[in-house]
């Protein structure tokens, strides 16, 4: 990401209450920090967009730990209501913070040995 200007007291808070007490409501983190209600959304955010999808990346790997601990859970009493919308939420979470499983492919030949492919057929 770019340079991000600062940002002024209200749009501060602006960006807080979206990930905060808002809970992703726009237009109520407009009235907590203060715009007016003739503002509109995109003259709000246009300024802060960069800010508010920073602040989604840090809520995200904030709760990383916690899908990880369900997922885990999951593991503990697999048969637990809501299961596999655990998993399915953890394994988003955890995808989006950049924790993802890992795939491997071995392949493994006689020592010393060569492969000898078939010639390329032109097209």
């Amino acid at each position: 990401m770019s340079e991000m200007k600062p940002l002024n007291e209200r749009q501060q808070k602006f960006v807080d209450a979206i990930v905060g007490e808002a809970g992703g409501d726009i237009r109520a983190a407009m009235d907590i920090a203060g715009y007016s209600k003739h503002t509109t959304i995109k003259e709000a955010v246009e300024p802060v967009k960069d800010h508010i999808v920073e602040a989604a990346q840090m809520m995200i790997a904030m709760n990383a730990p916690k899908a990880a601990v369900g997922l885990t859970n999951v593991i503990t009493d697999p048969s637990a209501l809501g299961a596999r919308n655990v998993v399915a939420a953890a394994r988003e979470v955890l995808d989006r913070a950049g924790v993802v499983k890992r795939e491997t492919l071995e392949v493994r030949g006689p020592e010393g040995g060569i492969f000898i492919l078939p010639p390329k057929q032109e097209a």
